[in-house]
């Protein structure tokens, strides 16, 4: 009897080893993944014909070619992000600011929105210290496209891993908060609340878009290209009836820019 329940307890440990090593193999293999990725797609990239876009699929996928060719008829370019789970921030962190490159009395009422935005924050409970280095370079860029910063030195500093990512950490605190402010209004399209937002690499879905072009008063339109019947993309304008100021391309799972 003894014996048995020891073959049982050495059973159990052999099973526990097992099932620990294969999550430790799941986790290399996911950061080989993450590693490859990063290695072969930029944070931001350059500007590109939106042509690229047929290279990526076959010629025979009938669906996906005939929404292409649809995207064509209203877009020149795309600018693609690296798909990390935070590319719709990345992509809008970008995107905006580009657009106000060229547009000091836009580029003077989003600084001071921007500027509020953190004393919003801390009036709802966020601890001042946690949040001012993201809200800080969140400023510095919107301060260096004020100095006619170029899209260069813009795209260079969406490239920068640390700032860029810091841009990415305070729009998410941004949609967190205002899911929070709002949450009567979004309890029926969210569980978890602000968990559910914050971390990075978590991927965007709607009422995050929604939350976002809210609490900063930008317009953003997305094509949705996806299997679905009809040959077309269909757009959606966050929030409704605005005039979008900027363009992304939302494929399941990930966004880029678009340009006219």
């Amino acid at each position: 009897m003894a014996e048995e329940k020891q073959q049982d307890t050495t059973q159990r440990d052999m099973d526990g080893v097992n099932c620990l090593a294969y999550d430790e193999a799941i986790m290399a293999q996911q950061d080989r993944i993450q590693q490859e990725i990063a290695t072969s797609n930029p944070l931001v990239s350059e500007r590109q014909d939106l042509s690229v876009l047929k290279m990526e699929y076959a010629q025979d996928d009938i669906v996906y070619q005939q929404k292409i060719k649809d995207l064509h008829k209203k877009y020149s370019y795309i600018r693609k992000t690296r798909p990390d789970g935070n590319c719709f921030y990345r992509a809008f962190g970008y995107s905006h600011l580009e657009s106000l490159l060229d547009d000091s009395k836009e580029l003077q009422r989003f600084k001071a929105v921007a500027a509020k935005s953190k004393l919003d924050l801390v009036s709802q409970g966020f601890t001042e210290f946690t949040i001012e280095d993201f809200h800080n370079t969140f400023m510095d860029l919107i301060e260096l496209c004020e100095k006619q910063q170029s899209q260069s030195e813009l795209l260079n500093s969406f490239n920068d891993q640390s700032m860029s990512d810091y841009v990415v950490v305070y729009l998410r605190l941004l949609t967190s908060g205002y899911l929070q402010r709002e949450q009567t209004f979004f309890q029926h399209f969210i569980e978890g609340g602000r968990t559910e937002v914050e971390p990075m690499s978590k991927e965007s879905d709607h009422i995050h878009i929604i939350a976002l072009a809210q609490v900063l008063n930008t317009s953003i339109l997305v094509e949705y290209m996806d299997r679905g019947e009809g040959g077309t993309v269909n757009h959606h304008v966050f929030p409704e009836g605005g005039e979008p100021r900027l363009f992304l391309l939302y494929r399941p799972g990930h966004y880029d820019i678009l340009y006219k």
